[in-house]
C-alpha cells in the first residue's frame, strides 16, 4: 500500500499521464468530429500510423518539427477525403471503408518508410520537441514537474479540446455539424449542404488523428516503427462513446485511460515477480471497458451516424 501511495504522489506519474493522453486526445477529438457529422471513421488506426510515419519522415528529411506536424495533418486529411468519398458520396459501408483505410494506410506507411529509409540495425532518429518552460509555473514544487513540463503539442491538444467544445456548442458552424449528424434532411431544409459538412468534418477529423500519430514520433519518441500506435486508434473510438460525443468529456476520458496506463507501468516495478506482467498490461483496458459499459448506457448516439444521406430520400 505504501508503494502505491508513493507512486500516486510522484510527479513523474502525473507528467506521464499528460504525455500518454496527448495522442489519445488528438485521436478522440478527430473521431468525435467525424461522428458528430454522421460518419464513423474506423480508419483512425491506420491514419495515426501514417501520420506518425509522415511527420517523422518530413523532419528526418530536413523539415522543422511544426512542419512535420503539418505534413502529418495534410496526409491525414487526404485519407479522410478518401474515406468521405467512399462513404458520403458513394454511400458505401462506413465500417468496411474505415477498415480498408486502416489496412491501406498502415501498409503504405511501412512501405514508404522502407523505401525512403535504408534498413539499419538501429532505427534512425530525429530531435523531438523539448518540454516548454513556463515562467513561474514550471518552477513550482511538484506541480511544475508534474503538470508544467510538457511539450508544445500537449498544450495544443488541450487547447484544441477546449476550442472544439466551443465551436460545436457555441457557434453556427457547430450547430450545422451537429444537425448534419442528427438529421441531414433538416440541415438541407435550412439551406445547408450536408455533403460538404460531412466532407469537411471527416477531413478535419482525420487530420487531427494523424497529428496524434505524429506526436508519437516527434515528441513522445524520436523514431518510427510500424507497430508504435499499438491500438490507440481503437481506444479513441471507445473514448468517443465514453465521452457521449462531447469534447470536454473526451479530454477527461483520455486522461483517465492515460492514468490507468501510466499507473500500471509503475505498478509493475513494485510488484515485480508476484504477477505476470501481462496482468498489468490488461488493467487499463479492463477498467476502460468497465467505464465504457457504465457510460454507454447513458450515451445519446447521433441519430444519423453511419446513415448515408441522399437528397430527397428518407433516412
Amino acid at each position: 500500500m505504501n508503494e502505491m501511495m508513493d507512486i500516486l504522489g510522484s510527479a513523474g506519474l502525473w507528467a506521464a499521464v499528460l504525455r500518454i493522453a496527448t495522442p489519445l486526445i488528438f485521436g478522440t477529438l478527430g473521431a468525435l468530429l467525424c461522428e458528430r457529422a454522421g460518419v464513423l471513421n474506423l480508419g483512425i488506426e491506420g491514419i495515426m500510423t501514417f501520420g506518425a510515419m509522415a511527420g517523422w519522415l518530413a523532419v528526418y528529411q530536413g523539415c522543422d518539427l511544426w512542419t512535420g506536424l503539418l505534413v502529418a495533418a495534410i496526409c491525414g486529411g487526404i485519407f479522410g477525403a478518401l474515406h468521405a468519398g467512399l462513404t458520403v458520396t458513394l454511400g458505401l459501408s462506413q465500417h468496411v471503408s474505415g477498415l480498408g483505410v486502416t489496412l491501406f494506410a498502415a501498409s503504405l506507411s511501412y512501405y514508404l518508410f522502407r523505401l525512403m529509409v535504408p534498413v539499419a540495425g538501429t532505427p534512425p532518429t530525429v530531435t523531438p520537441f523539448a518540454p516548454v518552460h513556463i515562467p513561474v509555473l514550471s518552477d513550482l514544487p511538484f506541480l511544475g514537474a508534474a503538470l508544467f513540463n510538457q511539450t508544445a503539442p500537449t498544450w495544443l491538444a488541450i487547447g484544441l479540446a477546449i476550442a472544439l467544445a466551443w465551436v460545436l456548442f457555441r457557434t453556427p458552424l457547430g450547430l450545422a455539424i451537429r444537425m448534419t449528424g442528427e438529421n441531414p434532411q433538416a440541415a438541407d431544409a435550412q439551406g445547408l449542404n450536408p455533403t460538404a459538412l460531412r466532407y469537411g468534418a471527416v477531413i478535419a477529423g482525420s487530420a487531427l488523428m494523424a497529428v496524434g500519430g505524429a506526436f508519437l514520433t516527434l515528441s513522445a519518441f524520436n523514431s518510427f516503427f510500424p507497430t508504435m500506435v499499438q491500438g490507440r486508434g481503437w481506444i479513441c473510438i471507445a473514448l468517443v462513446v465514453f465521452a457521449s460525443w462531447r469534447p470536454g468529456r473526451a479530454l477527461l476520458g483520455a486522461l483517465l485511460f492515460a492514468f490507468f496506463d501510466a499507473f500500471q507501468l509503475r505498478l509493475q516495478t513494485v510488484l515485480t515477480g508476484d504477477l505476470p506482467y501481462q496482468i498489468f498490461l490488461m488493467i487499463p483496458y479492463i477498467l476502460s471497458i468497465v467505464a465504457l459499459a457504465v457510460m454507454a448506457r447513458r450515451a445519446r448516439v447521433p441519430q444519423a451516424l453511419m446513415k448515408p444521406y441522399r437528397r430527397g430520400e428518407r433516412i
